[in-house]
């Protein structure tokens, strides 16, 4: 079990009213549905992260980058703890591919009514409203 929390940057690309997904494999979670996403890399802004990620797993460009959340995911079984930054962005162009060949087996656009299953940890928690969002002040 790792000592200390690792921070994970996660991006939900739009496309319409559709999602781009990937299916993990050989990593933890494998089996499960995510979006693109990774390591927070030393120096570099979740925004960077998001976008190099995307691009790096799935050929597929972002634009209108911005926070959507953050979640505190524990995967017991595991043994590994992260905080992941949630990003969203629009969809700007490429055609999804599996990149990554060795962390994915699919990937594709999918619509937020029929998702697939089963869902990745953080990506669940995100959905099910367990995660921390900025407060606007006014409503405070």
């Amino acid at each position: 079990m790792r000592e200390n929390p690792r921070v994970g940057v996660g991006i939900i690309v739009r496309k319409g009213d559709e999602v781009l997904l990937l299916r993990r494999k050989g990593v933890h979670g494998a089996g499960s549905w995510s979006t693109p996403g990774g390591h927070l890399e030393f120096g570099e802004t979740p925004e960077q992260c998001a976008v190099r990620e995307t691009w790096e797993e799935t050929g597929v460009e972002v634009r209108d980058v911005r926070f959507r959340g953050m979640t505190n995911d524990v995967f017991e079984d595991e043994g590994k703890h992260y905080i992941t930054v949630w990003m969203e962005a629009e969809y700007s162009g490429g055609e999804p591919e599996v990149k990554a060949a060795h962390e994915m087996s699919s990937v594709g656009w999918f619509a937020w009514d029929h998702l697939p299953v089963p869902l990745f940890l953080a990506l669940d928690n995100l959905l099910a409203g367990r995660c921390y969002t900025v407060v606007d002040e006014r409503d405070a």
